[in-house]
């Protein structure tokens, strides 16, 4: 058993980054929707987009402009409130539009300007009300915990707290010993899926690297935690995932101890990250901690976890803590992978509720306590190789219908 974070950790600050909030008027709550991440020096980046089909003009622009830079980005601007997808041109030319007159206000190209859209899909982004707050939102910005958390409330939508994490350590090298920082902040709480995992993530470290340093160890750090979580089994149009780096802590990505330093610690903010996305899913009552182990690779061990985790069936078992283990059985026969079920093995807790793919004496009243509490370990093993995978996910509940029933209404 286990326990995941669920609010935000201690903040701590990359040098090189200022952030700030403002509302605009997107939402129609009159809360903060317009966020500002902003490199004073600029920043090199590194990123990873949603798999869908279908592409909000933010992620299509965002794409675009870090390969035309070569991963140059002064600062990031994220609207809430509205998705920016599915309006044609008209999206794309509100993204033009915002990032031209950024440009402007910090005198730098527009393509060094990111842009991201979070909110329901198919309504026209307004635009004028976004450029009419950019000086304010500009001169707001901040090198503090109160500029990361005015950010962090501002990309929220059904969210209902801030994701934050950090880390920091100690880079040695030849050049001396440097202090090197890693910051992520994030959001999401519906629509999670792993292709990525339907989400807004920014991480900000003041390293110095290049586009190319950073890529691999950003997909890295995403593949063993962004990746391996789902709340509902739905892939958003505007996931993203961008990793900023300053450079102004004077160590450097190309020494091979800091450069490992920086890979863990990328992971561990990711993991946070993504602990408090699923502890935050909508309606969750029941996060559920799911290894698939003994499989033939780790793929295979994926694509088992994703059918057990996307199954309706066993959701709404977890969401009434019951010991049902039939349903996950059943799911993993029907995943693709040509399973032995005599060789399968089930745990709820510490508890075995399946042998050799067959029923076995347990504690039903000890089984259902495990699932009643906020997170519970289930553990499938496969019987037929080495390789494992851990994967965050959650129940099925009436709350999480009534919110995405009521979304757009």
């Amino acid at each position: 058993m286990t326990s995941l974070r669920r609010s935000p950790e201690k903040i701590r600050l990359p040098l090189g980054f200022s952030f700030s909030a403002v509302a605009a008027g997107i939402k129609v709550s009159g809360r903060p929707d317009l966020a500002l991440a902003e490199a004073a020096s600029g920043a090199t980046a590194a990123a990873l987009f949603t798999k869908n089909r279908v592409v909000a003009a933010p992620v299509e622009t965002g794409r675009a402009a870090l390969l035309s830079t070569g991963g140059r980005v002064r600062a990031v601007v994220v609207n809430s409130g509205n998705a920016n997808c599915a309006t044609g041109r008209d999206g794309f030319q509100a993204c033009e539009r915002v990032c031209r007159e950024a440009g402007n206000l910090f005198g730098v190209p527009a393509a060094e300007i990111f842009p991201s859209s979070t909110g329901i899909i198919g309504v026209r982004l307004s635009v004028e009300k976004i450029c009419a707050k950019l000086s304010e939102l500009i001169a707001a910005r901040s090198p503090s915990e109160r500029g990361v958390l005015a950010f962090a409330h501002a990309i929220m939508t059904t969210d209902t707290r801030p994701k934050i994490a950090s880390m920091r350590f100690r880079a040695s090298s030849t050049e001396g010993s440097k202090e090197v920082t890693v910051l992520g902040i994030a959001k999401g709480a519906g629509m999670i899926h792993p292709q990525l995992a339907t989400m807004l993530v920014y991480l900000f470290t003041d390293v110095g690297a290049s586009a190319r340093e950073l890529q691999p160890l950003l997909r890295e750090a995403c593949g063993h935690s962004l990746n391996c979580m789902s709340i509902d089994g739905d892939t958003s149009t505007n996931d993203t995932v961008l990793l900023l780096a300053s450079g102004a802590s004077g160590a450097r990505a190309r020494d091979a101890r800091t450069r490992k330093k920086l890979s863990a610690a990328l992971a561990a903010v990711c993991q946070s990250l993504a602990d408090q996305i699923v502890s935050d899913g909508e309606g969750v009552q029941h996060v559920i901690r799911l290894f698939v182990e003994q499989a033939r690779s780790r793929e295979e061990a994926l694509l088992v976890a994703r059918t057990i985790a996307h199954s309706m069936l066993v959701k709404t078992a977890w969401a009434g803590a019951d010991p049902n283990w039939g349903r996950i059985l059943a799911a993993v026969g029907r995943c693709d992978v040509p399973i032995d079920p005599s060789r399968v093995q089930i745990f709820i807790g510490r508890q075995r509720v399946c042998r050799n793919g067959i029923a076995c004496s347990f504690n039903e009243r000890q089984a259902h306590r495990s699932l009643a509490r906020p997170v519970c370990d289930i553990r499938v093993q496969l019987g037929r190789g080495q390789h494992a995978v851990r994967f965050l996910t959650t129940d099925l509940t009436a709350e999480y219908v009534r919110i995405n029933a009521d979304y757009s209404t």
